[in-house]
Parts: C-alpha cells; structure tokens; sequence
C-alpha cells in the first residue's frame, strides 16, 4: 500500500504502523503506518528527560474540549477492520474527564498522561476500550535507530499476532477514521501519538505509537500526539533492549523484517479515567 522507499512509521497498515521511512536524507518525509525504515539522521536536540507534558508550541488553535464535536467516518480503504460500532460525535463526560490512559501488559502497568488538546482522540480510545477493543492485543512493531532511523513501539491493531511472521500486521483498525488533533509538538522519548499512513492524513484508526528515545523527534509534525509516559519506560526501555525480529521475505519492507519485538508485549485491557 506504501512506496516501499518512503518512510513508514506506524504500522497502522492503513498501515498504520511504527514507521517506514525515506530512504534518501530527507529528514521531513511523511511517516506512514505499516513497517519502516527511516533513513538514518542526527538526532534533534532535544531534552533526555520523560517530558511530564507535552510541549505547548503547537501551531494548532486552543482547543475547548466541551465544545469539541469529532468527525469519525467510515473506513472504507479495504483495511482488515474489527468493528464495535462508532464513537459519539460529542465527546462524552468521561472521556473527557479521563487523564490517564493505562495498558494493562504482561509485563505492568504503562500508565500515559492524556492531552486536554485531543479530545476526539481520547474519546475513541475511551470507546474501544470500553468495548474490550484492545483486550488481548499486541504491540505488533517495534522500531529502533538502529534498525529504522527513529525509536517507537507501535500498538493498537486488534488482529496483529506480532510474530514477525504475518505480513498483514499493522493493518488492521476500528473500520472508522478520524482528523488529527493537536499536531506540532515533538516526539521525544515518552510521547504517545497516533499512527497513520505518511500520504493519509487525518486517516487516524486505533494504533498508536510510545516514542522511545528522543531519535524520533526528527519526524514530521504529522501525528496525533495525545499523552507522555509517566509510569512504566522501564518496561518498554526491556523491550527495546530485547531487540528486534526479523522476516527476511516481509512485504511491508525493502529490507526484510517486519520488525517485531523479540520480547512478546501483550495487552490484557486497556483503561480510561
């Protein structure tokens, strides 16, 4: 579905997926959702700390939750799809009340800290969860400097088996998009955002990446950043370090490898409050 030579980051295989990137230099090329490789750049200057919030220089105008009303449409791109139904198209009470969205793994807690500013993200999430969307799911990607140019662990494709073996991972959604939110901040280590096709923009489905070094900043300003990790890096920071497994024939990338973490991330449930 992507150029095999532009960079792809998240697999969202509407793909969706953790990026695949450029193979030439520029730095700025659409990330997309499927398996990536981003040609290797140095690395922004950016702080080394877990932000405790996002960065506010967003060029995106204030945003007044209460009055948000969300855009969600039918996906209709012929992506593998498991469908619960719509979100509401007013965010609800609790969505927007949530400030923490915690995943629930085999390894802990990963506790991320919500954006006010993405209020129709946040109630999509809010929506699938309470439907047991992501029960049971995988994160299915998992990106390195070393492998891709930037660093992220990709999540939130129901029907993704995170094998390194199944060349349909990182395609799978809701069966609903919907626009981006609050685009501008950077992506250093800690930032949750959404995952998208590089040449799809306001495609967003349920997947999603948790950068993992400050490498990824170096991406366009073209995903969803929606929360930061307050409680559980040390966790991914062992799935990084466990590495990365390989497919040699992967049709998601020109290098082979469908970059799947060798340590299995599974997540039980997914909460909102």
């Amino acid at each position: 579905m992507f150029d095999s030579k532009r960079l792809a980051v998240l697999g969202m295989g509407l793909t969706l997926a953790l990026v695949t990137a450029c193979s030439g230099s520029d730095a700025t090329a659409p990330v997309a959702a499927e398996s990536g490789a981003p040609s290797s750049v140095p690395p922004s200057e950016v702080p080394s700390a877990v932000p405790s919030e996002l960065s506010d220089e967003s060029p995106a105008p204030p945003v007044n939750p209460a009055k948000a009303t969300c855009d969600y449409r039918k996906d209709d791109t012929g992506s593998p799809a498991k469908f619960v139904g719509f979100p509401a198209k007013k965010p609800t009470k609790a969505a927007l009340n949530a400030k923490t969205m915690t995943m629930r793994t085999n390894h802990g807690d990963i506790v991320i800290e919500l954006t006010p500013n993405t209020p129709c993200t946040v109630n999509s999430f809010a929506f699938l969860a309470d439907k047991k969307y992501f029960d049971d799911t995988v994160c299915h990607r998992l990106v390195t400097a070393e492998t891709n140019g930037v660093d992220m662990l990709q999540c939130g494709d129901p029907q993704a088996k995170g094998d390194g073996k199944n060349p349909t991972d990182g395609t799978g959604g809701p069966g609903y998009l919907f626009p981006d939110e609050n685009l501008g901040p950077q992506y250093v280590r800690g930032v949750v955002f959404m995952a998208q096709g590089g040449d799809a923009a306001n495609s967003n489905g349920s997947q999603f990446a948790i950068s993992t070094a400050n490498e990824t900043a170096q991406l366009p300003a073209a995903y969803t950043p929606f929360g930061v990790v307050v409680k559980g890096m040390e966790i991914i920071d062992k799935i990084v370090a466990g590495g990365v497994q390989t497919t040699q024939d992967d049709i998601l990338s020109d290098e082979g490898g469908s970059n799947a973490p060798k340590i299995p991330v599974k997540i039980s449930t997914i909460v909102l409050k």
